[in-house]
């Protein structure tokens, strides 16, 4: 319920009141400190005459900032949750303003902005107060005070005096980043529509199972059941999308909080997560701008860590790497001083800049030879990779002459090296460098590695020992940052007290780069990313869609949120696991980790400590059978904020994390289980997501004006239909697994409905295969057996299919207008829904089906991220089109044969109507 509009005393709690004016009493016009006119004149009495927030002396007010300050009227809406504030035309822009200087905030942040005896009120006051603290005065206001201003500060007492820094106190206070709620004009419309559609549907049901075709009554039976679940699938797509949002970052009040000068920079570390596996399939070309671009991103370089995994040993990618390395002792510098975006070389180089026009500094036009130095850095580049095409018998062998040991991709020991860190090699300014280490995890025969989720655990625990940062960004190797203050934007969330204490992890949206207008493939994605992932923000978070994320840490290492208490079992209420019960029961409780902290969390007490005693303290409480057998990754684990001990041996860091990523290291732990990617799908980020939302957790889904990553996509219907089978299997394993959403995560009933709608909705869409092939399938079945499914309408069930219709086509034209996503990209996602329903989604199924009852394994095919003659000459040649081209050709020679048979003389002819309309849907 909205508040009254007259705020709240800040000192004795009662309403502020009105002025002579019938206007709200506003004591402070330079930040709206809410306080009542009997406090105000006590508080002038005592010879208080300054704010007391701001600290500007009440006399400066001038008569024509009253009537400037006057122009901000706040409109109260007693039917919405929120407020609209209109700003006059001449106030500079504020964070809070969006399109024509209106904005709309929840009730909740403007409780967080409050302060006081009674800050848990809302009152439109403080609203103006946020707004307020931004603004920037006009020259000539200045000029008319700055006489005035130093007469009066001779009157006020020298203890009462403020320092000339309050934009920069202003805007360390303000709030890092706002939710803007979709407008009332559009969402309740839309949700309106829903319910009708849903009406429609029971009537429309009712009709069809009522009047049932008994010429036809197999037919008219499946095309019942297809049609039911076809209206199940509907409803668990479109209700997680109820309460869309949007959000708004401020990372200059990140930086005003977190990077004040002279003093230490308080933003908190990153370590950034590169993986990679053919070196043919992906480049070393794509890698190396992914890669640079991390190294050059807007951010301290102290905080920086960038860890690359190579899962197929391959000694180019290991090359193309030392390279790359040098490289960017040239290029990450050339990348600040000119502030350019994107940073990744390829992709900068790409957009044909013109030296002499688009940029203003001089200096600029001598800089051409940064684009020397990249065109022959790729050229020896490129010439590894051709070297690379043939394998000498011998195998590789490194400059010193020794073997490669990654020689054997399936059988060869872990390794990791370090190019560049704080201690390693400068720029060619002298400036330090972000660490880049190469990592290949130890494979040996008769080991189960998980692809790339154990890839990524290996990772975690890399990272853990050698840099420890709290938080985590995955990327895939072709996914280059193309905004360099990407890392910023997330931080206005993680590093936010009241925002960031129970999220996850931000997601960001893929974009994409090489994408024909028309988008043939479907690739973007336009209707996930913008519409799906926009309406999941406004319940428990977007899920998690395997790159461009970042991760607070700790939701990695399996605990519950700050503010929750964490589980007391493991939470399958169908397929409990007895053997890991207690321990993940002694893992997740807080009371467990509270004892913890008494000895091990803090690194000053376990100085205290002699190895064995260490050792025997973490394994009396159960650390071993959870994270595994190494004592400086399980103290790291207990250190939220991150860090290394300072007296850490770098070589014995090196070792440990030799260690922690051999084959036999996760044996009997609860990595994959309950700890880090979670093994059993080939779409681990889906299920990892899950896992950290059925803690409680939750996820925020950042889309900043500039895309903050790209990528590239599939360049063949080939390629691209593996791509969607891929993520299809996963699905089915997913949902044949004791993860699946329909049964798990009930316990701790902190999934929210709309939330786990949204998971099943994720794990179920396969099986939406079978009744699309069989619905596609009908009308030609009809046509030449001249039985149909659908008797002779009446008018009432017209009315109800012409409603079923235009419910469908209104909508999507207003989930369009929300969204801002386009007809076509909506029509795109349409038609590759069936392309990819009646021939990739239907192999997963069956092949999901084999995998659980036979035992079938699958294979996980790399996707191509380069084009290729081969590739582009194959595209058409997969065995999952064979079922599309099955039934395009059944429709077209139905159609055919209703031309030249003679019974279509008998057929009625609003029944061939609506059958072609069916063929044609």
């Amino acid at each position: 319920m909205v508040q009254s509009s007259v705020p709240l005393c800040n000192t004795c709690g009662e309403q502020v009141g009105l002025n002579a004016n019938g206007e709200v009493f506003v004591a402070c016009h330079e930040c709206n400190f809410p306080i009542c006119k009997d406090c105000f004149e006590h508080e002038i009495n005592e010879d208080h005459r300054v704010c007391m927030r701001c600290g500007t002396p009440h006399e400066e007010r001038t008569k024509e900032e009253e009537e400037d300050f006057h122009e901000i009227k706040v409109h109260e809406n007693e039917d919405d949750d929120f407020h609209e504030i209109k700003v006059h035309e001449n106030q500079s822009t504020t964070p809070f303003q969006i399109n024509n200087s209106q904005v709309m905030v929840y009730e909740e942040l403007l409780v967080a902005q409050d302060v006081g005896l009674h800050a848990r009120h809302v009152s439109t006051v403080s609203t103006v107060d946020s707004v307020e603290s931004w603004k920037e005065k006009d020259k000539k206001n200045k000029k008319k005070k700055a006489a005035p201003k130093e007469e009066k500060d001779a009157s006020i007492p020298p203890e009462q005096q403020m320092e000339e820094t309050r934009p920069t106190e202003a805007a360390a206070a303000a709030p890092l980043s706002v939710v803007i709620p979709m407008s009332k004009s559009k969402i309740a419309p839309y949700r309106t529509v829903i319910i009708m559609r849903l009406i429609i549907l029971g009537l429309f049901f009712h009709y069809r199972v009522t009047n049932p075709v008994e010429s036809a009554f197999p037919l008219w039976l499946t095309s019942i059941i297809c049609e039911i679940w076809f209206a199940f699938s509907w409803v668990l797509d479109q209700f997680p999308k109820w309460s869309p949002i949007n959000r708004q970052t401020f990372i200059d009040n990140l930086s005003a909080r977190f990077e004040r000068e002279g003093e230490p920079n308080e933003l908190a570390a990153v370590d950034f997560f590169v993986s990679t596996v053919d070196p043919l399939k992906e480049p070393p070309l794509i890698t190396a701008n992914t890669v640079l671009s991390i190294l050059a991103v807007d951010y301290p370089v102290d905080k920086v860590s960038c860890y690359v995994s190579d899962d197929g040993a391959a000694m180019l990618t290991f090359e193309s790497l030392v390279e790359t390395a040098d490289f960017a002792r040239k290029w990450v510098p050339f990348c600040k001083k000119f502030s350019i975006e994107p940073r990744a070389p390829e992709f900068y180089f790409s957009q044909k800049i013109d030296y002499l026009k688009d940029k203003v500094q001089p200096s600029f036009v001598k800089e051409p030879r940064a684009m020397r130095d990249y065109e022959e850095y790729k050229v020896r580049v490129n010439a590894m990779v051709a070297k690379a095409q043939k394998t000498p018998e011998e195998g590789w062998t490194m400059q010193d002459g020794t073997p490669w040991p990654g020689n054997n991709s399936r059988d060869h020991p872990g390794m990791i090296q370090v190019f560049l860190g704080h201690t390693g090699a400068r720029d060619i300014e002298g400036n330090e460098l972000p660490r880049l280490v190469y990592v290949s995890r130890e494979k040996r025969p008769g080991y189960q590695h998980h692809k790339k989720a154990g890839a990524e655990n290996a990772l975690v625990r890399v990272s853990a020992v050698l840099t420890n940062a709290p938080f985590i960004l995955n990327l895939d190797c072709d996914h280059y940052v193309n905004n360099s203050k990407a890392v910023r934007e997330a931080m206005c969330f993680l590093m936010d007290p009241e925002v960031g204490r129970d999220v996850c992890y931000v997601q960001f949206p893929q974009r994409f780069d090489g994408i024909d207008r028309s988008d043939r493939y479907a690739n973007r994605n336009t209707v996930f990313f913008d519409v799906n992932m926009k309406g999941l923000d406004g319940i428990q978070g977007p899920v998690y869609v395997g790159t461009g994320c970042v991760f607070n840490r700790q939701a990695l290492y399996g605990y519950s949120p700050p503010s929750m208490p964490s589980l007391p079992r493991s939470s399958c209420c169908c397929f409990p696991s007895k053997k890991s019960t207690n321990d993940v029961s002694d893992f997740q409780r807080n009371a467990k980790r509270e004892e913890l902290e008494a000895a091990i969390f803090n690194l000053k007490e376990l100085d205290n400590y002699d190895e064995h005693e260490r050792s025997m303290l973490i394994s009396q409480m159960s650390f071993e059978k959870t994270f595994g057998l190494s004592t400086v990754f399980i103290e790291s684990t207990l250190m939220e904020n991150g860090g290394v001990p300072e007296a850490a041996d770098p070589s014995m860091l090196i070792k440990e994390a030799i260690h922690v990523i051999s084959c036999g290291y996760e044996e009997k732990t609860l990595w994959g289980k309950e700890i880090g990617w979670i093994y059993g799908s080939v779409t681990e980020d889906i299920l990892s997501g899950f896992k950290m939302q059925c803690r409680g957790w939750k996820s925020i889904y950042c889309m900043p004006l500039r895309p903050a990553f790209k990528g590239s996509a599939p360049i063949n219907l080939s390629d691209r239909l593996h791509q969607v089978l891929r993520w299809a299997l996963g699905s089915i394993e997913i949902f044949l697994s004791r993860h699946c959403p329909l049964w798990y995560g009930f316990s701790g009933g902190r999934l929210k409905w709309l939330q786990r709608m949204a998971y099943i909705n994720t794990i179920v869409y396969p099986f939406t295969s079978l009744p699309l092939v069989a619905y596609c399938s009908l009308p030609a079945i009809c046509l030449l057996t001249g039985k149909f499914i659908i008797p002779t309408l009446s008018n009432v069930a017209s009315v109800l299919f012409l409603g079923l219709f235009l419910s469908i086509i209104i909508t999507s034209v207003l989930e369009l207008r929300w969204s801002g996503v386009s007809i076509e990209d909506l029509w795109r996602n349409e038609q590759f829904w069936v392309i990819g329903g009646v021939s990739a989604h239907l192999f997963a199924v069956f092949q999901g089906l084999l995998k659980m009852l036979a035992g079938v394994d699958t294979n996980f095919t790399v996707t191509a991220k380069a084009a290729e003659d081969s590739l582009m000459g194959r595209q058409n040649r997969t065995p999952t089109i064979v079922v599309l081209w099955s039934v395009l050709l059944a429709s077209v020679f139905s159609l055919v044969w209703v031309k030249i048979n003679p019974f279509v003389n008998t057929v009625d002819s609003e029944t061939i109507a609506e059958t072609c309309i069916a063929i044609d849907c």
